[in-house]
């Protein structure tokens, strides 16, 4: 009589076919179904969970209650999803062993980069000024040194800005029972070593500290201020090493005064004489300047050039002639002719000038002469008098000169007084206006 057995069982009789199946104690096992395996799963969960001790976690101020099964704080963290670096701090420390209802202090560190001496250090700090920073890692500067913080130049007792130190704690989206702690972006601190140079400045020498690389822009970084025509040796862009020596030569600030300009020049030069040579000016005939060619030179010194010559002034002055009169008692009066027309003479003077650029300082006669001599102008007039007889309507009358004028009205009212003044219509010769009384000019008719 065949039996029949279920697949598995068939499988286990084909692995042991020498083995009865009645060897075995035949048992039912119970059918556990989901709703079963659920109820299990939770009533297990619920076992550990109440196996867990209470830990109270604050970190970087941030606090939350933490259950957990392991037996340190340090393993406690991990499983909280803190990673504990060494400059963290703990409270108590990471070893202690927990017991439960405990309280942990977590101050956590950020991350730091440091470059000094041509190597990198990165490490975790928890220091706020750069000098206990530099010092926890073990850098050792001193006051000469520049130190520059995330590219900024800072003191070596500065602070660091908080914000940049800010660290984010947030809880694991995928594990609920732990946190996500995101440290910032490392510090980066780069140290550059002084290198001591000497600057001999004129009379001056003075020793500083420069972590530049070249003498100009190590010059600059010490506020030493350069003018126009200064000479610096060595050059502005030699390398700077440790031990150097820069020495400045200042250029004298002068104006000169030249031509009707102004100027401004710097130069190296010692003396007046010097720095016209210098700058190309060139002194004619009797030109001098002031101060005079051998003066030293001294800074805002104002040297003027004086253009001087000489120029020669002419100046001639008209001599007038004089007129002769001969009578000649054989030409009938008031008739004159002209025995010699008369010409001017004329002196002529020579002046020496002397002019300083274009202005006239001196000058003197240096001769005197007559270029031509005047000469004498001679006029003969008559003596002679010849009676003429003049027909008029009163009858005719003897004259032996007479004269072209103007005749003009002649009356009382010309006086310009009125008619109940005394003088009114008296002449000035005291005659009554009237017939046969003329006004004359008395330069050419004598009065009365």
């Amino acid at each position: 009589m065949t039996r029949d057995v279920p697949p598995s069982q068939r499988g286990m009789q084909q692995e042991h076919p020498g083995r009865s199946l009645g060897a075995f104690p035949r048992f039912a096992l119970p059918s556990i179904t989901p709703l079963w395996w659920g109820a299990l799963i939770a009533l297990l969960w619920f076992g550990y969970i109440k196996a867990a001790i209470p830990v109270t976690l604050i970190v970087d101020g941030n606090m939350w209650l933490h259950y957990t099964h392991q037996t340190n704080i340090q393993d406690m963290l991990r499983e909280a999803g803190i990673t504990i670096q060494p400059q963290d701090a703990v409270t108590p420390p990471p070893d202690t062993p927990l017991r439960g209802g405990e309280t942990v202090h977590v101050a956590l560190a950020w991350p730091v980069t440091i470059e000094v001496d041509g190597r990198t250090i990165q490490t975790f700090t928890r220091q706020q000024r750069v000098d206990q920073i530099l010092a926890a890692a073990g850098v050792r500067w001193n006051t000469k040194d520049f130190v520059q913080v995330d590219r900024q130049p800072r003191a070596m007792s500065s602070e660091t800005a908080e914000a940049r130190h800010s660290i984010h704690i947030k809880a694991d989206a995928a594990w609920p029972h732990k946190v996500v702690v995101t440290r910032p972006s490392p510090l980066h601190i780069v140290v550059h070593r002084g290198v001591p140079i000497t600057v001999h400045d004129q009379e001056t020498a003075v020793t500083l500290y420069t972590v530049q690389s070249h003498v100009g822009t190590a010059l600059r970084a010490a506020g030493v201020v350069l003018g126009p025509g200064d000479m610096v040796m060595p050059a502005l862009d030699a390398p700077v090493s440790s031990g150097l020596h820069v020495f400045i030569r200042r250029a004298l600030p002068i104006t000169i005064e030249v031509d009707g300009r102004r100027l401004p020049v710097h130069t190296h030069s010692r003396s007046v004489g010097e720095l016209l040579a210098e700058q190309g000016i060139v002194l004619v005939g009797d030109d001098y300047t002031l101060p005079p060619l051998d003066t030293p030179l001294q800074s805002r010194l104002t040297v003027q050039i004086v253009r001087r010559e000489e120029r020669l002034r002419f100046e001639q002055e008209i001599i007038p002639y004089e007129t002769e009169w001969r009578a000649d008692p054989e030409m009938v009066l008031d008739t004159q002719r002209l025995i010699q027309p008369g010409s001017e003479g004329v002196t002529m003077r020579r002046y020496r000038a002397v002019y300083e650029n274009g202005v006239a300082v001196s000058e003197v006669l240096e001769r005197e002469w007559v270029a031509s001599v005047p000469t004498k102008r001679v006029v003969a007039y008559g003596t002679r008098i010849l009676v003429r007889q003049l027909a008029t309507p009163d009858g005719p009358i003897e004259y032996w000169r007479h004269i072209r004028a103007l005749a003009t009205s002649y009356n009382p009212a010309s006086s310009g007084k009125p008619k109940d003044h005394p003088h009114y219509g008296i002449t000035r010769t005291g005659l009554k206006a009237g017939f046969g009384v003329i006004a004359v000019d008395p330069k050419v008719i004598p009065l009365g």
